[in-house]
């Protein structure tokens, strides 16, 4: 109760404070001279991402308000932790309370960035189970003193993943490998285990084009199951340090894109993947450089399993069946065995054993009999991005409790939903229960966005970021571990939403799409390089575009060297197009 009533009591005070400070910062305002405001474009922002976790990040984001402001701009999108807004402590509200003013004192609108459906971990923190789930189904289970565990058939496996055996840089079990004897490499001086290992140097001078220094490998797999890839990982000087990948591939689908956060040098290390096969029996195991520079890089004991039910998911859209192997009896959670659920899940840490069925005394399922096991379960992409169920309910509750928390603390009216790179749906129970496309399902998910913030702030001016409804960008088919399609998705969505597109290469042919049919637009800008060719490309592109609203500073790597320069560019340009 003590806990509760304090949460209440603050909200009471920073209320209060919140009236207090905006007047003062808006009489402020009105004292202070404005810098030149361009008419051409009304929305020019910046892109802020900072959580408020420290006091550094308040001082960092009035640097960046200062600039902004004196350099024309009028807004800016912040990240803000507001995901978890509801969840923060008196801190987090105190440091955002003085980011207020900051703005406030400076015009600066704040715009916050909300409700990622694709970077889940927001949601994730609360229930891990609403991750969108892959199926496995029917795998083949052996009951044996009051457990039941995975019985592969077939067992999946590398050959010749420890590269014991090879002959002149040639590696027996491999149909493919970069420039033997030139790029890969036996080695038998060093190595993690055995008395050799695969080493890769040398892939900018002999692939200058990619700088490729990989190996492959063919394996049948069972459709609709899990599987487990690991490898040991060694490297000196590597550069990029990200150029190391491990990836399967089926057809030209990319079942798991890794990018493990690898050190430059560093010592032997483990890596460890989880994917599903989906519809296929064959998979490409690759592993090696992309983009390579400088460097060498080891692999050893590179290994394929299929593995039980490691990081199952349990929530109504995820249920577990056991079926006797004939198929005709099914067995009843509760009477037969006991619930099953995996203590350690986690999306991003794949590398512990799966929870065994355990079975109760008194149910039906007998020692030594074979089952049949379907369940559900998460992955991670890339660098640990787990994407939530679209489906589930209970993200719209949670979602519902954040934008309230929101706008309470914040009064935004303009919110920019975080909706970009959604890379699965469409595989869990939930999903396939509603018999309609992903891009109904992801249209109908930024539609309940929309709403959720218009109900907590009525009248408010909703953007969403442009990829996942722009058949030019990654509005398709075969899109990572998505089942479905997401053609169509655009159709799914209010008309009055706004659209940030940022897909340099295909400015031209996005905004044309977008507003041919009605939308506003905004171009997302710059990404981190060291000139504004970027920006001047797209300020080209919406001057030619029919309800284009602005552009934004966009900087993933919180670099702003050129932010002065990009207001000064804007406000030239703008002034222009006025004239």
């Amino acid at each position: 109760m003590t806990l509760v009533f304090s949460r209440r009591l603050l909200s009471s005070i920073t209320a209060i404070a919140t009236t207090v400070f905006t007047v003062s910062a808006a009489e402020n305002a009105a004292r202070s001279p404005a810098a030149p405001q361009p008419q051409g474009y009304p929305e020019r922002w910046v892109y802020a991402s900072h959580n408020l976790s420290r006091d550094s990040d308040v001082e960092e984001i009035r640097r960046i308000v200062e600039t902004a402001a004196e350099h024309g701009l009028n807004g800016m999108v912040l990240t803000g932790g507001f995901d978890t807004i509801d969840l923060q402590k008196p801190a987090y509200f105190r440091r955002l309370d003085e980011v207020k003013k900051i703005c406030a004192a400076r015009r600066i609108e704040i715009i916050p960035s909300i409700f990622s459906a694709g970077y889940g971990s927001a949601v994730l923190h609360r229930d891990r189970n609403l991750a969108e789930g892959l199926p496995v189904e029917n795998a083949p289970f052996v009951a044996h003193n009051g457990e039941a565990r995975l019985a592969a058939d077939p067992a999946a496996g590398i050959v010749n993943g420890g590269f014991e055996e090879f002959e002149r840089n040639r590696f027996k079990g491999y149909r493919f490998a970069d420039e033997p004897g030139r790029i890969t490499f036996q080695d038998t001086a060093v190595f993690k285990e055995g008395r050799s290992s695969l080493r890769i140097e040398n892939a900018s001078k002999f692939n200058p084009e990619h700088g490729h220094g990989r190996i492959m490998q063919e394996v049948a797999v069972a459709p609709r199951r899990c599987y487990r890839l690991s490898a040991w990982v060694k490297t000196e000087g590597l550069k990029p340090a990200g150029a190391f990948k491990l990836q399967v591939l089926a057809d030209k689908r990319s079942l798991a894109p890794f990018e493990p956060n690898m050190a430059d040098t560093g010592d032997w290390r483990k890596l460890t993947l989880l994917f599903n096969s989906l519809q296929f029996d064959r998979v490409r195991i690759y592993a090696g450089l992309w983009g390579g520079k400088e460097g060498k890089v080891w692999l050893d004991d590179l290994r394929l399993e299929e593995v039980g039910p490691v990081n199952v998911l349990r929530r109504p859209g995820t249920p577990v069946t056991v079926r006797s192997e004939d198929g005709q009896t099914v067995y009843e959670e509760g009477r037969d065995y006991a619930p099953l659920s995996d203590p350690q899940l986690r999306p991003s840490r794949p590398d512990h054993d799966a929870p065994p069925l355990r079975l109760l005394t008194s149910g039906r399922i007998r020692d030594g009999e074979r089952l049949r096991v379907s369940w559900y379960h998460a992955i991670a992409i890339n660098a640990g991005q787990v994407t939530i169920c679209m489906s589930e309910p209970k993200v719209y509750e949670i979602w519902r409790t954040v934008a309230k928390a929101l706008v309470q603390h914040t009064g935004a009216k303009k919110f920019l939903l975080s909706m970009d790179e959604v890379r699965a749906g469409g595989s869990c129970a939930a999903c396939k229960a509603r018999h309609t496309t992903m891009g109904e399902i992801l249209g109908d998910c930024i539609t309940k966005q929309a709403a959720i913030l218009r109900e907590a702030s009525p009248g408010a001016d909703v953007w969403c970021w442009s990829d996942m409804l722009d058949p030019n960008h990654n509005a398709h088919g075969d899109y990572y571990a998505v089942e479905g399609d997401y053609t169509g998705s655009w159709q799914h969505v209010p008309k009055d939403l706004g659209i940030v597109c940022w897909y340099y290469k295909q400015r031209e042919p996005s905004l044309k799409f977008f507003s041919g049919l009605g939308f506003r637009t905004l171009a997302g800008a710059y990404y981190d390089g060291d000139t504004l060719e970027n920006p001047r490309g797209w300020l080209e592109a919406i001057d030619r575009t029919p309800n284009a609203q602005g552009i934004m500073y966009t900087t993933w790597r919180n670099k702003y060297d050129l932010l002065a320069s990009f207001g000064d560019l804007i406000t030239k340009r703008g002034a222009s197009a006025k004239e």
